[in-house]
């Protein structure tokens, strides 16, 4: 999969209620759901439903390297 890919699957899942896994530093894993919330050029934002309108933002890199992984819920 390439990044051209990547951007044109996430922005079909625009505004859906997805499961993602964030695979950080030092075997670090954090599981949350949430809203893709707007897609830009090198990055696109997430919008955390549990939390108090928490965003955070990531790259399509992310997803090409598997450090943020999507599920449909």
């Amino acid at each position: 999969m390439n990044i051209k890919k990547i951007k044109t699957s996430i922005e079909k899942n625009l505004g859906k209620e997805l499961r993602f896994k964030f695979n950080g530093s030092r075997n670090q894993t954090e599981e949350f759901d949430g809203i893709i919330e707007k897609v830009y050029n090198y990055v696109f934002t997430i919008k955390i439903s549990n939390n108090n309108n928490q965003i955070k933002s990531f790259s399509y890199n992310d997803v090409l390297t598997e450090n943020l992984e999507i599920f449909t819920k």
